[in-house]
C-alpha cells in the first residue's frame, strides 16, 4: 500500500510552492491543523496526514515491532515525503511529532530544509537536572487509565489538555481521541511518554523554530527552553 493511502494524505495549496508537512501529536489526527494549515496554502504546497492508528489512516498497517519506538513513525514521514517527491520541506511537528520530526530530519537531511517544533518534549518524565513535567508515577497512572477506560480517559483529559478557556477545542480533541484505535493509542502513548530523545536534539542540522505555549498541561515552558538550548541556532 502506498504511503499516501496508508496515512490518508491530504494535499492542498500551491502545487508549485514550497512544501509544508504538518504532523499531528498523540491523540490527534490531521484535522487538528484545520485552522493553521490553510493560512499557508497561498504560497505553499500543504501536506497533512494521519499517523497509523489515528484518524482515517489504515489500521491494518499497524505493526507493533515497527512502532515500538518513535523511529518507525519517523520512517513513515520520510517515506511519505519520498513518495510525494518532496524536497526543501518545512516540517511542522506538534508534541511528540516534534520529536518524530527531529528523527526524520536527521536521517534524511536531503529532504528537509527547516523544522518547526510546536510544544515539543524530548522526555516527558523528570530526571536529575531535567524537568519534563511528569513523574514516572504520573506516567504509570496515565497508562493504567488508558488500559482500564480509554474513552473515559479521553473525555476527562482532553478538556484539561485544551485548557479551561477552550471548551470547543476540548470537545474536538475528545472526538479526535475517540476516533483513534484504543489498542494502538495505548501503545503509542507508552512509546510517547516513555521515550527519551534528548541526545537526538544536538543532531538537528536545519534551521529550527521552537513554539512553546505558556500554559501547557503536558510540556511546561522549561521543556521548550531546554529544546531551544540543545538545538544549535534554534529560535
Amino acid at each position: 500500500m502506498s504511503a499516501t493511502v496508508r496515512h490518508h494524505v491530504t494535499v492542498s495549496g500551491d502545487p508549485t510552492g514550497r512544501p509544508m508537512v504538518f504532523a499531528h501529536g498523540f491523540g490527534c489526527d490531521q484535522t487538528m491543523w484545520r485552522l493553521v494549515a490553510p493560512e499557508f496554502e497561498r504560497d505553499h504546497r500543504v501536506i497533512t496526514f494521519d499517523h497509523v492508528g489515528a484518524g482515517r489512516s489504515d489500521p491494518g498497517a499497524y505493526d507493533p515491532d515497527r512502532y515500538s519506538s518513535l523511529d518507525g513513525y519517523a520512517d513513515d514521514v520520510v517515506a511519505l515525503c519520498r513518495e510525494l517527491d518532496l524536497t526543501d520541506v518545512v516540517l511542522v511537528g506538534h508534541s511528540v511529532s516534534a520529536i518524530i520530526g527531529v528523527l526524520a530530519v536527521t536521517r534524511a537531511p536531503d529532504l528537509f530544509a527547516s523544522l518547526v517544533m510546536v510544544s515539543p518534549s524530548p522526555r516527558y518524565a523528570d530526571d536529575e537536572g531535567y524537568v519534563g513535567g511528569l513523574t514516572e508515577a504520573d506516567i504509570d497512572g496515565l497508562l493504567e487509565s488508558l488500559d482500564s477506560n480509554y474513552l473515559g480517559w479521553s473525555a476527562q483529559m482532553a478538556p484539561v489538555i485544551a485548557g479551561p478557556d477552550n471548551p470547543v477545542t476540548g470537545a474536538e480533541l475528545t472526538a479526535s481521541f475517540c476516533r483513534a484505535d484504543p489498542a494502538i493509542a495505548r501503545r503509542f502513548a507508552e512509546v510517547t511518554f516513555r521515550s527519551d530523545n534528548r541526545s537526538d536534539l544536538a543532531g538537528v542540522g536545519v534551521p529550527t523554530l521552537v513554539l512553546q505555549v505558556a500554559d501547557d498541561a503536558i510540556a511546561p515552558p522549561t521543556v521548550g527552553r531546554y529544546v531551544h538550548e540543545q538545538i544549535r541556532g534554534a529560535r
